[in-house]
């Protein structure tokens, strides 16, 4: 009975994951920038940089350009309270309608970005693969240090990946549905020269951990 409600405690945080990326995809259009960037996706607030002040992460999309570009940004409080921008990037998400699928849709929800006990998180889901991307702050730059994936295969397993870039390790196990057992766990050291930081990071890089 233990084991039956661990596992749905751990399947239910999948189910709420899921649904916030798929409610993002139905965004709500808001005027609010001079540029193409129009339509606000996603609004987040709370505390990065430890100074008990709100920080601020904007997602938006270009929707004059035919591809729906996104556009990630992240504001930080300053001494005079005031936000100022820290991060811009617009290749940390993939645009909704990517040129090489040619008109077509990309095929998944638009990711979403937290602010957890003071850190950074980004959930995606990519053709069921379920990932977390976490970021810390060193000196006003965002370092990503852990990254989390889940993939279900439809039927009474799951397949986990842990990375920890700092420690410079990779786990990989298994379980079964009902059983907090790991199986088949491997353990392995990865080449890390420097944590990549937010701002030099793509989509697509960020799929090949």
């Amino acid at each position: 009975m233990i084991n039956k409600k661990r596992n749905m405690k751990k399947i239910s945080s999948f189910i709420v994951v899921f649904l916030f990326l798929a409610n993002t995809s139905l965004y709500s259009q808001k005027v609010a920038n001079k540029d193409n960037y129009t339509a606000q996706i996603q609004e987040e607030e709370g505390d990065l940089n430890k100074d008990k002040h709100n920080d601020r992460i904007v997602v938006e999309m270009d929707v004059k350009d035919d591809t729906r570009p996104l556009r990630v940004q992240i504001f930080l409080s300053q001494p005079d309270k005031k936000l100022q921008l820290a991060v811009s990037s617009t290749k940390l998400i993939e645009s909704q309608y990517p040129a090489n699928k040619k008109g077509e849709h990309n095929g998944n929800p638009i990711p979403g970005l937290f602010i957890e006990d003071g850190t950074l998180k980004m959930v995606t889901n990519i053709n069921d693969r379920k990932s977390s991307y976490e970021f810390r702050l060193n000196k006003n730059i965002f370092e990503l240090v852990k990254i989390s994936r889940v993939f279900w295969n439809g039927k009474n397993t799951t397949f986990e990946t842990i990375i920890d870039l700092i420690a410079k390790t990779k786990i990989e196990f298994q379980q079964e549905l009902g059983s907090d057992e790991i199986l088949n766990k491997r353990k392995k050291e990865i080449k890390i020269n420097s944590l990549p930081k937010i701002q030099d990071l793509s989509f697509s890089d960020l799929e090949k951990f």
